[in-house]
């Protein structure tokens, strides 16, 4: 294995030294991360990169004249290189190595090269004993686990030795930026505030039972989830609040589990019985909870499923309810809000839990909502989710317009909402085009190059029992199919496995008006409005409720809408047909049908 060259990270960084790129020539690292930044506007990609010369490491940035080779694999984690030219630097106080050009010794390996601690400036007497006594470095598992001998000091076994009581913001490190963060640290603080704090959350398995909670930390860099479990939720749980700045210090660091959070960092935060939290309340340099609010009125222009951000005056607050899980039998708080803006719309945003149950804002007051779903049940909606946040009448320029404009004019402002409107796909926002059965067929819809679409109004006759629904992944933003496996059901693009799944609607319908018959088929959004109720809701009546079943059926096989169409050629059995899936069905709204109607009246009499 190549040996690395000991001890030139600190002699490029040592304090006083005029020309680092004279203080150590060619030197030999090896890369321990490799993180690609995407291309923004006229910037081009970017690579970070965290190497180690075996005693210390530093973060990086690859000069974009050799981004090829990390494009194309030459270079990755685990690699050895030669640092061909470079240049040191500091951002935010961090030690930064500029490196403009760069060659490969030795393709990756699994081994990580030493036990590296990160590089600090260091006086030249320093710098001189440690060229000095510079020997081979040993190498250890490069996933972090240490050489048998490495027991003492910081680098000993783990954060209860790791620095005995010392406080790590006492330390020439100062307080760390949160993107520096990363497993092969073992002293660092952050200065961050919280944006956001979950509810505890428990579970019971054949593991066991089970508690945690997730908070949120941000600061000028980035942001990071942290999470604490056991016995860390008595003692933590309570000291974090939304909106305060806080010393974290001695949480591990691990790599990020994307399925359970949508922050853009690598890595998150877990505490154990070592980490330091301390409530300061100097935030000099901690950034507040950044929002681009979307209005209510462009909630129209939004698209199905989105995360956003929202500020609306809080008009009217539902009772709590709840709702159960027609297969887990677990039972859900909800309670439903009513915001209001002034660009004249209204839009019922829905919370859970516990923020259901003890919801104590009060009428009138300016809610800025980050994160929140779009929904297209019945019309444009919003529902929080575990990663939403909440804040109530924030010193924000949005939120004092608000309220002016609310206590002049709101309050007497007749709202219009976005009933009805669904997003459903492509299609949907085209200029609205009525046609019959008939006409559609004697106008050959659909046998096109390209999808047609129109609008038919039109009553359902007869909905097909059998292959209504298929059970879906729960996961955001995924709806394949699961299997059932041994009594989990499993997803294969999420690599998740669920108790339940989430029934989604594929309805087939036979559809008629004055001209003919035709049949549509009818996905999940669809399906919702018109069925009245969820698929797994359905599926529950259909198990324990049969009259139900087919009593909501039934009601919603005589039902009429207006739909809107997208028909495409497809080829069964070497027999063209026109497939007519159902973007989005709305109730009829008599006044501007009886002005459509008149407008085709008067063409005739024209």
């Amino acid at each position: 294995m190549a040996k690395l060259s000991g001890g030139s990270l600190a002699a490029i960084f040592a304090a006083g030294c005029e020309n680092p790129k004279e203080a150590w020539k060619d030197p030999i690292m090896q890369i321990l991360l490799v993180k690609k930044i995407e291309a923004q506007g006229k910037t081009p990609e970017r690579y970070r990169i965290v190497v180690s010369d075996g005693i210390h490491f530093t973060q990086g940035m690859i000069a974009s004249q050799s981004n090829h080779l990390m494009a194309e694999n030459k270079i990755e984690k685990g690699s050895i290189v030669r640092m061909k030219e470079y240049e040191a630097g500091k951002v935010k106080d961090k030690s930064v190595l500029i490196v403009l050009a760069i060659e490969l010794v030795q393709e990756a390996t699994e081994e990580k090269i030493g036990d590296p601690k990160q590089v600090m400036p260091e006086s030249a007497a320093e710098l001189a004993q440690q060229r000095a006594a510079q020997q081979p470095t040993s190498t250890s598992n490069f996933y972090g686990s240490k050489p048998a001998n490495a027991g003492r000091g910081a680098g000993g076994a783990g954060p209860s030795r790791g620095a005995g009581q010392s406080n790590s913001r006492g330390q020439s490190t100062g307080i760390s930026a949160i993107e520096s963060l990363s497993p092969y640290q073992n002293r660092w603080t952050i200065k961050a505030r919280c944006i956001h704090r979950s509810e505890i959350k428990t579970w019971k398995n054949a593991k066991g039972d089970g508690r945690l909670f997730a908070v949120t930390f941000k600061d000028q860099s980035a942001e990071i989830k942290a999470t604490g479990f056991g016995d860390q939720v008595d003692s933590l749980y309570h000291v974090f609040e939304e909106g305060s700045v806080y010393l974290i210090s001695k949480c591990k660091v691990q790599i990020a589990k994307r399925q359970f959070s949508n922050i853009d960092n690598d890595y998150e935060l877990v505490f154990d019985r070592d980490s330091e939290v301390q409530k300061v309340d100097d935030d000099e340099g901690v950034p507040q909870q950044e929002y681009n609010f979307v209005t209510l009125q462009d909630l129209q222009n939004t698209e199905k499923d989105a995360q956003i951000d929202v500020i609306g005056i809080l008009k009217e607050i539902g009772d709590a309810s709840t709702i159960t899980s027609s297969k887990t039998q677990k039972a859900f708080t909800k309670r439903d809000l009513s915001l209001v803006d002034d660009t004249g719309y209204t839009v019922k945003l829905t919370v859970w839990g516990k923020s259901a149950e003890k919801f104590e804002i009060m009428p009138e007051s300016v809610l800025a909502v980050k994160g929140v779903k779009v929904s297209d049940f019945g019309g444009r909606s919003l529902s929080m989710q575990n990663s939403s946040t909440m804040q109530v009448d924030p010193d924000l320029e949005q939120a004092h317009r608000l309220k002016g404009w609310f206590t002049s004019e709101g309050r007497d402002t007749n709202f219009s909402s976005h009933q009805g409107l669904n997003s459903g796909g492509a299609g949907v926002n085209r200029p609205s085009v009525f046609k019959t059965v008939q006409q559609a067929l004697d106008e050959n819809v659909g046998f096109g190059e390209t999808a047609d679409f129109y609008t038919l109004k039109a009553t359902i006759s007869y909905i097909k029992n059998k292959g209504y629904s298929y059970p879906a992944c729960r996961s955001e933003g995924c709806s394949k199919k699961v299997l059932e496996v041994n009594g989990s059901w499993r997803c294969e693009k999420c690599k998740i496995s669920w108790p339940e799944p989430e029934w989604r609607y594929i309805l087939t319908c036979s559809a008629y008006d004055h001209t003919g018959q035709t049949w549509l088929n009818v996905f999940d959004d669809a399906g919702k409005i018109i069925i009245g109720t969820t698929a797994s809701d359905l599926h529950a009546m259909q198990d324990y409720d049969e009259s139900s079943y087919e009593a909501t059926m039934k009601k919603a096989a005589s039902q009429t809408w207006i739909f809107r169409i997208r028909a495409q050629q497809e080829t069964y059995e070497d027999t063209p047909r026109v497939r007519n899936r159902v973007l989005s069905a709305q109730k009829i709204d008599y006044a501007a049908e009886c002005g459509r109607m008149i407008n085709i009246i008067n063409m005739y009499s024209s």
